[in-house]
């Protein structure tokens, strides 16, 4: 079986689901926006003004997310997560977007491994028709989130996933495809046949560079406004 596995924060969808997430529970009073700003404001900016980085960004921002929705009621948390499909969840690449329909076309299973929560990957999963996936496990005890997690946000819990889906669905991984955008996709790119890099981080394009085996295999995809360009590995970035 040929498979097709996608990130989907910045790799399908043109933001963060969690971010998208949190800004949803601060619309809606259920989180502090003081936390936000004291703790995650400041590396966004940094990233914004492109002087910091995308992917330490994500994790401080992922950090701050898991503490302030401990305690947080599980069917509140239902409806803000279905606010975000319904309301965001079309923000999606053409590129990706376009190739997961593809994918479906040619029979390939398309699975979809992201850091984002499962409650948010799953609607997704289910809006984009996605075969499968699976999500950072965010555990619900008597009826609110208690802030314990399983994490699926990097590269060892990525493996560990396409490992148990391989097993699952019989799939050959010399012929399948991988789509990520951060270094927390380089172990699915790696393990791929034909991995794909959707506007990758500057620390995925290093990490590319300097693999001989990604280097010579990987395809770089960037898409911007509405032309999607293919570049080959070598393309400097600022800062590298």
């Amino acid at each position: 079986m040929t498979a097709a596995f996608f990130d989907i924060d910045g790799t399908i969808y043109r933001n963060s689901l969690l971010i998208e997430h949190f800004n949803k529970l601060i619309q809606y009073d259920l989180v502090d926006a003081g936390v936000y700003d004291s703790r995650v404001k400041e590396s966004y900016k940094l990233w914004d003004e492109r002087k910091g980085d995308y992917d330490k960004y994500l994790e401080e921002a992922a950090e701050t997310y898991t503490e302030v929705i401990r305690g947080l009621p599980a069917n509140y948390n239902d409806f803000v997560s279905d606010q975000v499909l319904d309301i965001k969840g079309g923000k999606v690449y053409k590129y990706t977007s376009g190739m997961i329909k593809w994918h479906k076309e040619q029979g390939h299973l398309v699975i979809f491994i992201s850091g984002s929560p499962d409650f948010l990957v799953s609607r997704m999963a289910a809006k984009l028709g996605a075969d499968d996936y699976c999500g950072s496990v965010y555990q619900v005890e008597d009826g609110k989130l208690t802030g314990k997690i399983s994490p699926m946000w990097d590269s060892g819990h990525k493996l560990e996933a396409i490992d148990r889906f391989c097993k699952i669905y019989d799939i050959d991984l010399s012929k399948s495809y991988a789509y990520g955008d951060t270094n927390g996709d380089v172990t699915m790119l790696r393990m791929a046949g034909r991995p794909r890099a959707v506007n990758p981080s500057a620390e995925l394009l290093r990490a590319i560079k300097n693999d001989e085996t990604l280097k010579n295999k990987t395809e770089i995809i960037i898409e911007r406004k509405d032309v999607i360009y293919r570049v080959n590995a070598d393309v400097d970035t600022i800062g590298m």
